[in-house]
Parts: C-alpha cells; structure tokens; sequence
C-alpha cells in the first residue's frame, strides 16, 4: 500500500488544489490523443530536478483512478525513488529484465495499493548505468 507521504498529494490529499492540478495534466493529455489511442508517455525531469518521481507518480495515480490500467517504470537507474514513494521493494525491477535475469513477459510488476496501478521498479542498481542502457 502507498505510505502517506506528501509527495503522493493525489493520496494524502485528493481534493486540494495540487491534485485537481494532476487530474487537469491527465485530462489535457488525454485531450492531446483524441485521434489516435494514447498508450505511453514518459516524464523527463522538468527544470527543477528532483520533481519527475512526483509528477510521474501522482500522473500515474490519477489516471488509474480514472478507470485506466497503469504501469507506472522507474527508469532511473541513478537515483531511483518510485519504490520508496509506495512503499515497495526495489527488486526485483527493470534492470532484472534488462540484464536477462527475466524475461519480458513476465516484468516483475508490484501492486502499489491503488486499484489499477502497478509498478516497475528500477531493479538492482547497476555499477554504470550508461552500459546497461547501451547492451542488447
């Protein structure tokens, strides 16, 4: 289950104003892809470093709240911090597929305690990061 953290404001507070904010970022979104069926998008980090895990994680959990299946991937094979945001293990997670240690159709998703939303944590951090992304 997703501990209460502040950083999960969709959570700890879901009538303030930060969180009606995530559910207009999800609906404009949404509003993007009318032609065609949105099934991805990555957050990169914004200009204030440090803010992505957030705004990818309350993204993720109102779009799951709004009916959809969600697979939220901590890609951040430095500095990872999804699993702590709901209170998971980090392994096994992406680089446990990535260096062969699964297979791809069987990605170690975890429940995070939100209906419809499980995650991918980041795995075992790599001694270089830049190598793994760089293998086959």
């Amino acid at each position: 289950m997703a501990q209460s953290t502040p950083n999960l404001v969709t959570l700890t507070d879901p009538t303030s104003e930060v969180a009606e904010a995530y559910r207009a970022l999800r609906v404009n979104l949404a509003f993007t892809s009318l032609d065609r069926d949105l099934q991805a998008f990555v957050v990169a980090p914004p200009a204030v470093a440090g803010l992505e895990p957030n705004v990818a994680a309350n993204l993720a959990v109102v779009t799951a709240q709004a009916g959809l299946q969600v697979c939220l991937v901590d890609a951040d094979l430095r500095r990872p911090t999804l699993h702590t945001l709901f209170d998971v293990a980090q392994e096994p997670g992406l680089t446990t597929v990535m260096l062969g240690q699964a297979e791809p159709d069987a990605l170690p998703l975890v429940p995070t305690g939100v209906p419809g939303l499980s995650l991918l944590p980041s795995g075992a951090l790599p001694p270089n990061p830049a190598d793994i992304l760089g293998s086959q």
